[in-house]
């Protein structure tokens, strides 16, 4: 089977650039869909054909099924990348692509399903022997039922929208008199954010490292383990920089996640690139966390380690050819480090939207960036708040300290605030600096300072 003669990206932003750059590599023709609101976006000039879906907000838009079939079926494409975020993980809409006979650029909606399903995918792993934290098996129905587990796995528990990420639908609960309003809040949070609101609990544990393993499967049923990446520096569950490899990760632990992941993918008969997430705590004890079944935000420090280009990947396995390389090539060399700029004030982390007046990239050995905007852009209000992603690599981690650093000096984006004053502040930190952090890390050492 050949590659696509022609692919629509179902996104905006830096990834629906990121997504054209890779089809071009390959000969691929590509079609942009924009909203009102981004028809001067760089994705739109840089694909070769861009074709409007509808008004400024997403659910009129980037989350309009019909509105993007329609797009495909008028461009001839045969293709769809949905990148991450809006629909990468509705399997409506992986089931809505293969009805009208054109390929969605991911997983089945089947394995979208069970992925996105948590409480599910909890069940899926522990049959297969995959540790789990304490928790439910299913979604909790009702404030009795989980009071009655939680007094069983013992506090704190964590609330989670079954459907959800992102921190949203999300609770930690220290003691059983705040289960009650906390259930309850998480409950409307999932319902508003996923239109679900089905909820599950886990025992939370407060010393932990979020640390995921990415994995690539093609048709054959063949999976690659590409190494780990930390992302245990969050804001309210939101990651803000991500490194590979992980600072705590030794032989053996990177060993155990890989056998994790490729049976976790094989249980979900995982086709197409994904993370499998886990949790380690600081004994080193590993739990299976959630499966995120699309391109990771935050996939290009795995790719500056291993050199394997997973949007590359993620076309020709669609197209249905095999991996383009086995396990046992697979090298994890250097050290990369990713910081999420955001248009966000560095200290309130307010979204500030609005004209870039002014801007300089930075460069020189080791540096990238993955981003849409450009001087004279103007930032809309109406997505996600990421406006650059900036990946510095070097020989050892000291190395992509050092060039990160130099790097956010280098960056000057004037006339909106941005989150670099804020990036340059956590990796200057002792803890970060020696590879010695958590989850909390930001609450704890930074919010109050920064």
């Amino acid at each position: 089977m050949g590659l696509f003669k022609k692919v629509l990206i179902a996104n905006r932003g830096e990834i629906a650039v990121r997504i054209i750059r890779g089809c071009k590599e390959l000969g691929i023709k590509t079609v942009a869909v924009y909203s009102t609101a981004d028809k001067d976006a760089l994705h739109t000039r840089l694909a070769d054909e861009s074709i409007c879906i509808g008004p400024a907000g997403s659910k009129s838009s980037y989350l309009n099924i019909p509105a993007i079939l329609s797009a495909a079926e008028i461009t001839d494409a045969e293709a769809i990348h949905p990148g991450y975020g809006f629909l990468s993980e509705n399997p409506h809409f992986a089931d809505a692509c293969s009805t009208s006979n054109i390929t969605f650029i991911g997983p089945s909606a089947e394995s979208i399903r069970i992925g996105g399903d948590k409480a599910k995918a909890r069940q899926t792993m522990k049959k297969k022997g995959i540790p789990v934290i304490p928790g439910s098996d299913g979604p909790i129905v009702d404030t009795e039922s989980a009071i009655k587990l939680s007094k069983k796995i013992g506090f704190p528990i964590i609330l989670k929208a079954s459907a959800g990420g992102g921190g949203r639908g999300m609770r930690v609960v220290s003691e059983e008199s705040e289960l009650p309003t906390s259930f309850n809040i998480a409950q409307r949070e999932a319902l508003t954010a996923f239109g679900n609101g089905e909820l599950y609990l886990e025992r939370y544990l407060p010393k932990i490292r979020h640390i995921e393993a990415q994995i690539i499967a093609d048709q054959n049923g063949d999976v690659l383990f590409l190494g780990e990446r930390d992302c245990s520096i969050q804001r309210r569950h939101q990651k803000l920089i991500e490194e590979a490899p992980s600072p705590m990760s030794t032989d053996s632990l990177r060993k155990k996640l890989g056998e994790y992941a490729i049976k976790a993918a094989k249980a979900l008969k995982y086709c197409n690139a994904g993370t499998i997430e886990f949790i380690v705590d600081d004994n080193a004890n590993i739990y299976f966390m959630e499966v995120n079944t699309r391109v990771q935000v935050e996939h290009p420090v795995t790719e500056e380690v291993t050199g394997i280009d997973i949007i590359k990947e993620q076309i020709m396995i669609a197209a249905g050819l095999p991996l383009s390389i086995k396990q046992n090539k697979v090298k994890i060399e250097g050290h990369s480090i990713e910081c999420r700029i955001n248009a966000e004030d560095p200290v309130t982390f307010t979204p500030n939207p609005g004209k870039i007046t002014k801007l300089i990239l930075p460069g020189g050995p080791g540096v990238r960036v993955d981003t849409a905007i450009y001087e004279g852009y103007t930032v809309p209000p109406y997505y996600d708040s990421l406006i650059a992603k900036l990946i510095c690599k070097g020989r050892d981690r000291v190395e992509a300290i050092a060039r990160m650093a130099r790097a956010l000096d280098e960056f000057k984006i004037e006339g909106i605030k941005t989150t670099i004053p804020f990036l340059r502040a956590v990796i200057q930190h002792p803890s970060f600096l020696k590879g010695e952090y958590y989850t909390d890390f930001v609450i704890s050492n930074l919010l109050t300072n920064v």
